[in-house]
């Protein structure tokens, strides 16, 4: 009697509210097929697991501490920003996963994570083929930048872009009853490198008649327009909030809040776009100013998270197991948009190869003429990912989150140190 395959899970980069929604489905999904996948293991701190032959056996847990992943924000099984480098640079690296796998009987490998963790998914399956070792390598789209190619969405951007608009809002709100003695400006930064989406979120409150100015990462900054925009609107209406993209830059490319460090994959390191456009205000405009950063708050905040989120959190990482039984492999698990109003979606698979180191920014029709603020076309994109809500459940005033056990798998490989 053949055993089935064993499978690996990851998680890669910054964790989501709706991350564990995609280890859910996954989860879930393999064990709906018994004869044919064995245990699901997941690599404790991400890939790292997998190099460290860390693994955790989640064959351990109870279906009803799978079923609260669901509900659960962050990372159950621990993620890392820990990039490996192409076949030639890193081929000691990658062959080291295949022997992780060989040695635990695992044919199928689901990486959850963004470009990066595309693209090296596309690698191990490239080294798989090569070797002659038999492996399904399928990505399970995550990214709260929803900057991911060929996909109407990323998992984990919709709730980000909830927790945007409605604290954006909420604040706005709090700003215009202060404004005639107090604060005039209120400053939020979000996050988004390279692409804009999230930032595009808070724009949406200008429907509900707040002003506000939008700095997208894809609109060069120029600090006289900016300027004059937010003394336009505080004149018209007694005040204005600004979101700010952390990757908001001047037109010599170089970031308003570049640290000048780098991070694991080579990014420069931000933060601190909101302090530096709120003292550009005050110093010119003369204007009371205060500032946040969203930061962690923005992507941990499961307590306001999207329905539609969630159902795609889930849906992906289902699909993605149902792509490897069908013989799928360098693939991503992928959603398209087949409908707007109603929103309606499908499931569907694109090659790694197309999505690797590939980045998706807003598209110039999503911006509005002047560069600070949405289109209509934005509005019908963007309205539909942060509708329904999905609150976990509660307890003494908390949300009551999954506690997993991660019971360590034995270990079979001499040690390894990556690098």
């Amino acid at each position: 009697m053949t055993t089935a395959p064993n499978a690996f899970y990851a998680q890669s980069g910054g964790v989501t509210s709706v991350i564990n929604a995609s280890a859910c489905g996954v989860i879930e999904t393999a064990r709906h097929h018994p004869g044919r996948i064995g245990t699901v293991y997941a690599g404790r701190n991400g890939i790292l697991g997998a190099l460290a032959e860390d693994l955790i056996d989640t064959g351990a847990e109870p279906a009803e501490a799978i079923a609260a992943l669901r509900f659960t924000p962050a990372g159950a099984f621990g993620s890392c920003r820990y990039k490996l480098k192409s076949l030639e640079d890193s081929r000691r690296e990658y062959e080291r996963l295949i022997e992780v796998f060989r040695a635990h009987g695992i044919g199928y490998f689901f990486y959850n994570g963004g470009g990066d963790s595309a693209d090296t998914c596309f690698k191990i399956s490239q080294l798989s083929q090569a070797m002659g070792y038999p492996l399904a390598a399928i990505h399970v789209p995550k990214t709260i930048d929803n900057d991911l190619p060929l996909t109407d969405c990323c998992p984990g951007f919709g709730s980000v872009a909830k927790y945007v608009a409605v604290s954006t809002l909420e604040a706005s709100l709090d700003l215009r009853s202060m404004a005639a003695t107090s604060t005039k400006v209120f400053v939020i930064e979000v996050m988004g490198r390279h692409a804009g989406w999230i930032a595009a979120a808070g724009g949406l409150v200008a429907g509900h008649g707040i002003p506000v100015a939008v700095l997208f990462p894809e609109v060069a900054f120029d600090r006289e327009r900016f300027l004059a925009r937010v003394d336009a609107l505080v004149r018209e209406h007694g005040c204005c909030t600004v979101v700010v993209s952390e990757g908001c830059r001047h037109a010599d490319g170089g970031f308003l809040a570049e640290q000048g460090a780098r991070d694991a994959f080579g990014h420069a390191q931000l933060g601190g776009a909101a302090p530096v456009v709120a003292q550009m205000v005050k110093a010119a405009l003369g204007h009371k100013v205060h500032w946040a950063v969203a930061d962690y708050l923005q992507r941990a905040a499961r307590h306001v998270a999207s329905r539609t989120d969630v159902e795609q959190a889930y849906a992906v990482g289902r699909h993605a197991v149902e792509l490897a039984l069908a013989g799928q492999n360098a693939v991503m698990a992928a959603i398209e948009r087949t409908g707007d109003a109603p929103y309606a979606w499908q499931l569907a698979s694109v090659p790694l190869a197309e999505v690797a180191n590939a980045e998706r920014t807003m598209p110039r029709e999503f911006i509005s003429e002047d560069g600070f603020g949405i289109t209509e076309a934005a509005v019908r994109y963007l309205q539909p990912l942060i509708e329904g809500e999905d609150y976990p459940r509660y307890r003494q005033g908390l949300p009551v989150y999954a506690a997993l056990k991660n019971t360590p798998v034995p270990k079979k490989l001499p040690a390894f140190t990556p690098g």
